[in-house]
């Protein structure tokens, strides 16, 4: 009798198991709460105000009516997804990704150099993006670009993602000017704004470079030997629809192409000085692409029936990451209305106070990584824990600095793998990847940066890192 593969199931099953299985927390877990005050325009929760309320369990109503109200609690980002899905949708009409791509190629087959660091250039790029504005969900629609170029170079759907997606989760883990995270982080924690640079810096650097090895050899492998693949079955029939030949013959890019990609980058150079100048958000970020699309249908010779129609289809191809969206979402609203965030937070909080400082500062690292999965957001979960780790570090004897730190490691190391966060499964759903089989490939790097993050917070209580 022949063997029956195991079949891990999809991605939206896994997500219906975890959030009945928060919902079964929620009558485990005792109900508390803290109250909140105002800090600089903020809503921050006050350390002192910690207390156990009644709880509220979440049953089997609550379960199927979560994916709906976190459809409503996410309804920003999922048409922030549709809106920038409809946008590339009139980019990739212009055919104009296609000739890059084969331009790329092409470059990478005749020149060493190019195949060296083409990996490495891409993912510093994101890595800064990271770093420098928080680069997050700007990343989605970019995968419809790295994954066809990953295929035609030779890796796979992994790979594709990896690039942008896993280079810019570098960049945010290891940010030294992320506005989202250090500036909200220091904020609360009474701190001069983006002080500590010189080793943040440092710390990027180390981050980055360990993503961008983990990618290189996987990808190495991968090009030797295609069957290694995670996602080899995937990428069977997604190759089936690439003109290798068309590749291959490729003379060179058209006049009309070169100037849909200028402006194409050109919307894009907006949307960095944009974050930096003026702090946009979700909202303005989504009208650039907007404006960025119509502008590239147009500068692409496109009818406006093309744009329009172009636009819905590429929206359409959302759908199914939107619904992913508002699932994860689900699990947050679960965890919310039965009132055990709270609970959780001081429970961890509590473990922090009775080690070493250095052993102290690893274990808000270990602290925020666990909270990430219930609040996986940079600003949301530094608004809900600075405020309780900024005077507990005080106590402990580790630097506000370096509770910093550790909330960076802590928020941003786990994004690349927790099925809660919205930005993960939109990357994964556009590139075709199962999110079990991501798990399965990035779950030995979370080691490394595990590692990588306990040492990076040895030298802060060294050096008296203020």
């Amino acid at each position: 009798m022949a063997k029956r593969r195991f079949k891990a199931p999809n991605t939206y099953f896994i997500l219906l198991g975890i959030l009945a299985l928060v919902a079964a927390m929620t009558w485990l877990i005792p109900g508390a709460e803290y109250s909140t005050t105002t800090v600089e325009g903020r809503e921050v929760v006050d350390p002192n105000t910690f207390s156990y309320i009644d709880s509220q369990p979440q049953g089997l109503a609550a379960i199927f009516m979560a994916p709906i109200k976190g459809f409503v609690d996410a309804a920003l980002i999922v048409g922030f997804v549709l809106i920038v899905g409809g946008a590339f949708g009139i980019f990739q009409r212009t055919k104009a990704i296609d000739s890059g791509v084969m331009a790329l190629a092409g470059a990478h087959r005749v020149s060493r150099l190019v195949r060296l660091l083409t990996i490495p250039i891409f993912m510093l790029l994101f890595s800064l993006g990271g770093a420098v504005f928080g680069m997050s969900e700007e990343v989605i629609p970019l995968i419809l670009i790295f994954v066809p170029l990953a295929l035609t170079l030779g890796y796979d759907s992994i790979t594709g993602v990896a690039i942008p997606f896993v280079g810019a989760g570098a960049g945010f883990a290891g940010a030294f000017l992320n506005p989202f995270t250090i500036g909200v982080a220091q904020g609360i924690a009474d701190l001069p704004l983006f002080s500590g640079l010189p080793y943040r810096f440092l710390c990027w650097v180390v981050i980055t470079a360990v993503a961008i090895a983990y990618v290189m050899v996987y990808a190495a492998r991968v090009k030797t030997t295609p069957e290694r693949s995670r996602t080899w079955e995937e990428d069977t029939e997604k190759r089936l629809n690439l003109d290798t030949d068309q590749a291959e013959n490729f003379g060179g890019m058209a006049g009309k192409d070169k100037l849909v990609l200028l402006t194409f980058a050109a919307g894009m150079a907006i949307l960095i000085f944009g974050v930096l100048r003026y702090q946009w958000y979700i909202e303005e970020i989504a009208a650039v692409f907007l404006v960025t699309g119509i502008a590239v249908g147009i500068v692409g010779r496109l009818t406006a029936a093309d744009i329009s129609d172009a636009f819905i289809k590429g929206a359409k191809d959302l759908v199914g990451t939107a619904l992913l969206i508002a699932l994860a979402r689900g699990i947050l609203v679960i965890a919310r209305d039965g009132q055990i965030i709270a609970t959780i937070l001081h429970s961890l909080s509590t473990v922090v106070e009775s080690f070493h400082p250095i052993v102290s500062s690893q274990m808000m690292f270990v602290v925020q990584t666990v909270l990430n999965f219930f609040v996986p957001s940079g600003s949301g979960q530094a608004a809900l824990t600075m405020p309780i780790m900024a005077p507990l570090a005080d106590l402990v004897g580790v630097t506000r600095q370096t509770a910093v730190l550790a909330f960076q490691f802590g928020d941003g190391f786990s994004n690349l793998i927790i099925p809660t966060s919205g930005v993960l499964l939109g990357v994964l759903t556009l590139g075709g990847v199962p999110w079990e089989k991501w798990a399965r490939w990035i779950l030995p790097l979370e080691g490394i940066y595990l590692l990588v993050g306990c040492l990076l917070l040895i030298p802060p209580y060294l050096m008296g890192w203020m």
